[in-house]
């Protein structure tokens, strides 16, 4: 019987691995400058909302002192906002973006305007 056991040992050869289901793979980047109009002042801390429109999966950064953000997304095309406040709109603002495998969509600058 022990002999058995010993066979059977042998017989795998090594644990069984399963690291569970991989994170979607990351297709490129989307990343821009966010200011205000008629201001050298950044739009520092606000919040930027990236939304794959056929899957409706956000993507979502703060953006930097200098008012850039940066954000790593899969394959898709893209609607990007700028959490606005209370009276201001966009001056200026990027169309829906495609991002292919390995894409590196610089310039999706916003500004914000006071109504």
């Amino acid at each position: 019987m022990l002999l058995g056991i010993f066979i059977l040992a042998a017989c795998h050869p090594g644990p069984v691995l399963d690291f569970g289901t991989p994170p979607p793979a990351v297709g490129g980047t989307i990343s821009g400058i966010v200011s205000m109009a008629g201001s050298s002042i950044t739009a520092e801390n606000r919040h930027v909302t990236v939304t794959n429109v056929r899957t409706a999966t956000k993507y979502e950064a703060q953006t930097a002192v200098d008012g850039g953000y940066t954000i790593q997304v899969p394959e898709g095309t893209y609607h990007i906002e700028v959490a606005l406040e209370p009276g201001e709109l966009y001056a200026k603002r990027p169309e829906n973006t495609h991002i292919d495998k390995g894409d590196l969509d610089l310039h999706l600058d916003f500004v914000i305007a006071a109504k």
